[in-house]
């Protein structure tokens, strides 16, 4: 039988004792990191989010407590009540490490069985295993430390917006179903049957509704949800942090955001970052890295080598020319022995996940090159490309002919691989910078139209209003977002204002009035009535809390998580609803047919 808390109440956390306290009373409680027996003491390492201290237990001082202890083992809880001495064998790689608790009174408030995974930071049980126990998983001081971090991120955020005249306003969970991009969770109605909410992809509306209102600066920390493919920097339901702001321009929204991030850095990591940040517009950073979220802790730069190889007798090359497409390459400085021909073929085999029909490769030597591409390239051909790549003896030049989209993101991601298998990205550098001028819109194969960039609401350059409609691919908006070593952790907009512009817009994309009254009505609606010039950003919390403690994905930040198949292996969830919870909302199941 457990026994109870009567008469104890805890004076400190097991890791603050230090020679300050030495000779004080003290009760601690937690959980028994491990337990060893040294001549004739028994001695107990106490955890709690603090960290370590050492428990004596000896003969002397307590009969009781030393005889109780003999039966303690990891995990189990207890309290202690005891004298803070200075420790005959100092530990310097503990903070507590200069004292230890000599014990008089030992309760034990829970027993443990033994876990299934190791409570250590060095465990190596498998992300299933730990997902399935995650409260466990938590004890870990790795694991406390990461929640602590976004603690504390959320905690400066707060003071920052509160400081900066935000007010923190709460948005609606159960909301309307509109197209957002991704495919949204719905929830059915039972009160209204045969009608569903969704749950919101963001609080986009609704925070340009708080802007009508005169709310002036909002601010919010939101779940958000999106039914999409999962990754490694993606879940289900997520964070963010959601800012809007009226009478700004694009210039206002960006120089608040950088003192939050500055804010941060200083008081979550002890860095200071400089601001301004370096800036690229979309077109840009596209050029030059392959990416709208661009990583330039490397270099490793995209050159167009479209205009020196037309006219060549490569067929690739005029292939992808005469298709709309592009010739693209990279100088990889100095790797030209680094990488055998059976690695080219590997990293052929990587550009091909991204669409590329192939990688041709030219290495320099002292005295010319080596590829095999030399027999369909004339010598000046190939001396205008070595040349053009600014290349010199010792570097591998790789090439991509395809579509400007497969050569951008095959190359783009083809760098930062090569990047990250030299060594060459330090994992305490921190590479923030803007991205702006964003596209209005992006061509979907799939549904053989253009659709918005970002989401229907960003407000288009004035100079390209009159592309919207004629040639929208020339459109370019007041959208901007935030990147910090090679991902986007935020991104925003100044917004439409006004009701012919949202109208405009709407038309652009395709909407009859008809669907864009049935879909965004009461936004429509709102905008006859006056809404002033507003603007602003969302977070991924999620993804900066991953990338400010060093995590290799956003599981590691997220308390409960869900597994790539959006599965919680510690609840079960999604789990299956009864007949009788489906008749109550008007919902019936349809068997799949599988023949």
């Amino acid at each position: 039988m457990a026994d109870n808390l009567r008469g104890f109440r805890r004076t400190h956390m097991c890791g603050v004792l230090r020679e300050t306290d030495i000779d004080e009373e003290v009760i601690l409680m937690g959980w028994v990191q491990k337990n060893r027996k040294l001549g004739g003491l028994k001695f107990v390492d106490l955890r709690d989010r603090t960290g370590l201290c050492q428990i004596v237990f000896d003969e002397e001082v307590s009969v009781e407590a030393f005889e109780k202890a003999t039966n303690l083992r990891g995990e189990f809880v207890i309290a202690v009540k005891g004298i803070v001495k200075k420790r005959f064998s100092v530990n310097n790689d503990m903070p507590t490490g200069q004292i230890e608790v000599f014990a008089n009174e030992l309760r034990v408030l829970a027993e443990s069985d033994v876990p299934p995974i190791h409570i250590n930071d060095d465990d190596n049980a498998k992300e299933s295993l730990r997902l399935k126990y995650r409260y466990l998983d938590l004890r870990k001081p790795k694991m406390l430390k990461k929640l602590m971090t976004r603690n504390k991120i959320v905690k400066v955020t707060r003071d920052y917006m509160d400081e900066n005249g935000f007010i923190d306003v709460e948005t609606p969970v159960l909301t309307k179903p509109t197209p957002e991009g991704a495919r949204d969770y719905l929830v059915p109605s039972r009160v209204n049957n045969g009608k569903f909410y969704a749950l919101p992809q963001s609080p986009q509306l609704f925070k340009q509704l708080l802007m009508v209102s005169g709310l002036d600066r909002y601010y919010q920390v939101v779940k958000c949800f999106r039914d999409e493919d999962l990754r490694k920097d993606r879940q289900p339901e997520f964070t963010q942090i959601d800012i809007e702001m009226s009478f700004v321009d694009q210039e206002d929204v960006i120089s608040i955001n950088e003192g939050l991030l500055k804010r941060i850095f200083k008081e979550v990591k002890g860095i200071d970052i400089e601001i301004p940040l370096k800036r690229y517009t979309y077109d840009e950073a596209m050029k030059r890295f392959g990416s709208d979220k661009p990583d330039t802790r490397f270099g490793f730069e995209l050159v167009e080598l479209s205009n020196v190889v037309k006219g060549s007798d490569f067929v690739v090359f005029e292939r992808a020319l005469n298709n709309g497409g592009t010739v693209q390459a990279i100088n990889f400085n100095g790797l030209k022995d680094t990488y055998s021909k059976n690695n080219i073929k590997k990293l052929e085999k990587f550009v091909a996940d991204y669409g590329a029909k192939g990688l041709a490769w030219i290495k320099v030597e002292e005295d010319g090159v080596s590829s095999q591409i030399s027999k369909f390239l004339k010598e000046d051909e190939m001396n205008s490309l070595v040349k053009a790549m600014n290349a010199e003896a010792g570097d591998l030049i790789l090439i991509v002919a395809d579509s400007y989209k497969v050569a951008y993101d095959s190359l783009g991601a083809l760098r930062c691989e090569i990047a990250k298998q030299q060594d060459m990205i330090k994992d305490d550098k921190y590479d923030l910078l803007w991205v702006t001028d964003f596209p209005v819109f992006e061509f979907s194969e799939e549904d053989n139209r253009y659709v918005a960039k970002h989401h229907p609401f960003t407000a288009p350059k004035e100079e390209d209003i009159k592309y919207l409609e004629t040639e929208p691919e020339k459109a370019h908006a007041n959208a901007y977002d935030i990147v910090l070593n090679g991902f986007e952790i935020g991104g925003g907009s100044i917004r439409i204002n006004t009701l012919d512009m949202q109208q405009k817009m709407f038309k652009a994309l395709g909407f009859t009035d008809e669907e864009a009254e049935e879909k965004f009505g009461f936004l429509l609606e709102a905008f006859k009535f006056g809404a002033p010039p507003h603007g602003g950003l969302a977070y991924g919390l999620d993804r900066l809390a991953m990338i400010l403690t060093g995590s290799d994905n956003i599981r590691e930040v997220i308390a409960f998580p869900k597994t790539q198949n959006a599965t919680s292996l510690l609840t079960d969830a999604p789990a299956i609803a009864t007949i009788e919870q489906l008749k109550e909302l008007g919902i019936e199941l349809i068997e799949e047919d599988n023949e």
